[in-house]
């Protein structure tokens, strides 16, 4: 061949052919692939030119979502203060830090080991936030503004503050169970925080902004919402009454060993509740290890039941509706039974008058005279005075006790009933009740903020009727009668003691509560003061004596705080060795 050019035959070669290349395939299935290609082609130009030309919405959100941040503007938290100014609860400014996890990444792990130590956490945990595939996430909330600087001072890409504000109460556990506390949020928990959240927490702020990939503000793309601080709240409480009372309370609770405890004191004259206190208690600065126990607002959320405290509504109605006068007698000596069931006196008296009757704490005389009067009637009076309703003042937590209702009393649940046995109250309902008393016969809401007029009353008995329970009542403060440790050097007081054994479980139990409730000056009133304590253990549980001494140190340096004049030339305070015990 020419050119020196062989053909594979020529040469010998042989090839062997494939079945897969000897097939052919229809023209059709090609002029089908290129036509699918052109289509698809087709789309994605449709779609390119859809979104760059003619509807840019889309684009723009996910070009937004990388450059563009929301930065909330946070409210300052309204202010607590006392009835003289006093703060109870402020705002600090703090920091909380956050990060961008994906521009943290490129941080050294110097740099992340120090941020961990600054922020007490371990490195692990902080690696472990920063692993999260979200766009944000907050690495610590409420961090001093120092710690924050040197955060900031480590320069970590990624790495951001932004101002919020940590709630402080300057009295601590002292005040704790009126103002509460709020969350991390700075939302109101318990208290006047959650009670007022509304009031208090004002409206928060915005501000849209574009950030560069190092997190630096570049510009505002949307006008500034400005954020409405909360409102500043004036409560009814007096901090140094409030400090009295809770810091009796905690000397008597060491003194008679006792499992709880609760102070309320009322301005007769407002309804203004000038103190509460409880125990236990906490620190709402420090909140770790906090316990229900400790959690529990007692004065509003602890039923039990009043005992003798009770007497003084039961008489009143009698009075009230004519059934007594204070001179009727009754017979109470021995033991009275209704049914099946007996009741008797802790001291046999014999015959005892009305005013009597309530100066030595009689069951006996008490059920007598409840016996005469309808139980549709005693009911109408307790509820009147508020037992068995929930009160009304906007306080979280507040209970209604139990009153069952009148219909299905029996003659022996009326006589219990009568002095304070079969029906449960909280020693806030009990205090705002003697107001009846304390007020000439008419009753006031109660109001935890300072009032600037005392709101209009309720009439429950007459004028006359709230007169002579109010003697009967100073009777009972007397050297004989049930409370003289109630006394207080240069004031009138009047007052009843209460004695109950505990319900638990359906049954009564060898556990007790002492209480008291008074008020002073006993020639005009000023101030009620309501005491509990819940199983004093240390030998004594009379109301008497565990109770009534609580109430005469509060009200004396209430009295003088207030620049109340004494209403008695007595400054010596006589008290018998053995006084008369209530009956339980």
């Amino acid at each position: 061949m020419r050119g020196g050019t062989r053909t594979a035959a020529a040469r010998g070669m042989q090839f062997s052919s494939s079945p897969v290349l000897d097939v052919k395939l229809p023209v059709w299935r090609s002029r089908l692939v290129l036509f699918c290609l052109f289509v698809a082609f087709a789309a994605l130009i449709i779609r390119a030119l859809w979104l760059q030309g003619m509807s840019t919405e889309f684009l723009q959100k996910q070009g937004a979502s990388r450059y563009a941040r929301t930065l909330e503007l946070p409210a300052t938290r309204g202010k607590i203060t006392d009835r003289n100014g006093q703060v109870l609860a402020s705002s600090v400014p703090v920091k909380a830090v956050w990060a961008i996890p994906e521009d943290v990444l490129e941080a050294t792990p110097e740099k992340l080991r120090e941020l961990a130590q600054l922020l007490e956490m371990s490195e692990a945990d902080l690696r472990k936030k920063l692993d999260s595939d979200r766009g944000f996430v907050y690495l610590k909330r409420q961090v001093e503004q120092e710690t924050s600087d040197k955060i900031i001072k480590l320069g970590i890409s990624g790495i951001e503050t932004r101002k919020e504000y940590k709630r402080f109460y300057p009295l601590g556990d002292v005040m704790a169970h009126v103002v509460g506390f709020t969350n991390v949020e700075d939302a109101g928990q318990e208290g006047i925080e959650l009670a007022s959240q509304k009031e208090l927490a004002g409206v928060t702020g915005s501000r849209r902004v574009i950030k560069d990939r190092l997190g630096r503000i570049v510009e505002d793309i949307e006008a500034v919402r400005e954020p409405h601080d909360g409102r500043d709240l004036t409560l009814s409480i007096d901090s140094k009454i409030q400090y009295i009372a809770h810091s009796q309370l905690v000397e008597a609770m060491e003194k008679h060993k006792a499992k709880a405890g609760g102070v309320v004191v009322l301005d007769v004259r407002t309804g203004e509740v000038l103190a509460l206190a409880n125990l236990p208690t906490y620190n709402p600065n420090d909140r770790h290890g906090l316990t229900g126990a400790q959690l529990r607002n007692r004065v509003l959320t602890d039923t039990f039941e009043p005992g003798s405290t009770l007497k003084p509504f039961t008489v009143g109605l009698a009075l009230e509706t004519k059934h007594v006068t204070p001179q009727t007698v009754f017979q109470t000596a021995g033991r009275m039974t209704i049914g099946t069931a007996t009741i008797g006196d802790a001291h046999g008296h014999g015959q005892l008058t009305v005013a009597q009757i309530i100066e030595k704490s009689s069951n006996i005389g008490t059920a007598k005279i409840a016996l005469q009067l309808q139980p549709q009637e005693m009911w109408d009076m307790f509820t009147t005075v508020g037992f068995g309703t929930q009160p009304k003042f906007g306080f979280p937590g507040a209970v209604a006790g139990r009153l069952r209702p009148y219909k299905s009393w029996r003659p022996i649940e009326q006589a219990t009933m009568s002095y304070g046995h079969g029906i449960s109250v909280s020693l806030i309902q009990l205090a705002r009740a003697y107001m009846v008393y304390a007020r000439d016969g008419d009753i006031i809401p109660l109001s935890f903020q300072r009032l600037d007029q005392p709101p209009v009353g309720q009439r429950v008995v007459s004028e006359k009727t709230a007169r002579e329970m109010r003697a009967m009542l100073e009777m009972v403060t007397s050297p004989t009668g049930t409370a003289p440790k109630a006394q207080v050097p240069s004031y009138r007081v009047a007052g009843k003691t209460g004695t109950a054994h505990k319900v638990e479980h359906g049954k009564y139990v060898n556990k007790y509560v002492a209480s008291f409730v008074g008020f002073a000056p006993a020639s005009n009133p000023r101030i009620i003061i309501a005491v509990m304590v819940d199983e004093p253990t240390n030998g004594m549980h009379y109301g008497g004596d565990v109770a009534a001494p609580i109430f005469s140190t509060v009200a004396a340096n209430a009295l003088r705080s207030m620049n109340v004049a004494p209403d008695s030339s007595i400054t010596n305070i006589i008290i018998p060795t053995d006084g008369v015990k209530e009956s339980m």
